[in-house]
């Protein structure tokens, strides 16, 4: 049996958005993310590489006529990291929306490579 995919928050970006946005948004969030966690290969309707990034894909929402986009990357295969999220508005994705997310996820790998040596370096001791 395929192992269901963990999804985790870096920092507050992707709460301050969910807090903000309403209980159809939130609603349609968790269905996207159900298909994402027991999905083994999820549509490009709900999850997508991002062209010209390091591992960054955007999760797709769409609410009638409204469209949400969050960042998230792998790590480990089933870990979904999710960073930056946003009311998309234009059909171009605002640079400075990718930017940040790229930023947020080399936070999140040194975060991490950071608690890996503080492990290690324990481990001996």
């Amino acid at each position: 049996m395929k192992k269901e995919r963990l999804i985790i928050f870096h920092g507050h970006y992707f709460q301050d958005f969910y807090l903000e946005v309403n209980d159809i948004v939130k609603e349609k969030i968790g269905y996207v993310f159900r298909i994402i966690k027991t999905v083994d290969k999820v549509s490009e309707k709900f999850l997508k590489y991002i062209e010209g990034t390091d591992g960054l894909f955007e999760i797709r929402v769409e609410v009638s006529s409204n469209i949400y986009r969050i960042f998230c990357c792998f790590d480990k295969g089933n870990l979904v990291v999710l960073f930056n999220a946003f009311h998309k508005k234009t059909q171009k994705t605002p640079k400075q929306e990718i930017e940040l997310a790229e930023k947020l996820k080399k936070e999140y790998f040194n975060l991490k490579d950071k608690q890996n040596e503080k492990e290690r370096s324990n481990k001996k001791h």
